[in-house]
């Protein structure tokens, strides 16, 4: 894993700076992710073990899998890769795109945690108050977690705020028991 990510931090820093120059960051974050998306499939991972399938073949299926044309600069992207065999190394590419990207955004991703589905109208109203606690713009991903039988938990890194009834009644147990 560290050395994936050593290989794909060169690619994913000069992918930065040529998206700011195109002032297309949100374009190349989909077209990363949509070429992670494609080589996280296991069965185009079995192919790359295939003796009689090139890396060639490979970069053509992706340029049409991603829509891109000879000359565009994703097609140029997937051409490198494949000359130096660094399909594997996408996954890691996007993520450390996006990170370069969130950084220069002010946005961090906000993993919600909460007992029930937030609706969008909750979300919206949760939002601005989590942004406000963690001094921040934040990418929120809900996740469903009913062992916290109520209320949010929101990790941000490595900022942790619990507003779960879990969360109350632990510490009231605690506080009993002392």
């Amino acid at each position: 894993m560290a050395e994936s990510l050593t290989i794909a931090r060169p690619y994913a820093e000069a992918l930065f700076r040529i998206a700011q120059e195109e002032g297309a960051l949100a374009q190349w974050s989909e077209r990363l992710a949509l070429l992670a998306g494609v080589m996280q499939h296991p069965e185009l991972r079995d192919l790359l073990d295939q003796p009689g399938f090139s890396r060639t073949q490979l970069a053509e299926l992706l340029c049409q899998a991603s829509g891109a044309r000879r000359g565009e600069a994703l097609a140029n992207l997937i051409g490198l890769l494949a000359e130096n065999n660094r399909f594997a190394c996408l996954p890691e590419m996007a993520t450390l795109y996006d990170k370069l990207r969130q950084e220069v955004e002010g946005m961090r991703e906000a993993e919600i945690h909460t007992a029930f589905p937030l609706s969008e109208a909750q979300l919206a109203q949760l939002l601005p108050q989590l942004e406000t606690h963690f001094e921040t713009r934040l990418r929120p991903h809900v996740v469903l977690a009913p062992e916290l039988i109520g209320g949010v938990k929101a990790v941000v890194g490595d900022r942790v705020l619990d507003l779960s009834i879990r969360a109350k009644l632990d510490a009231m147990a605690t506080a009993l028991n002392h």
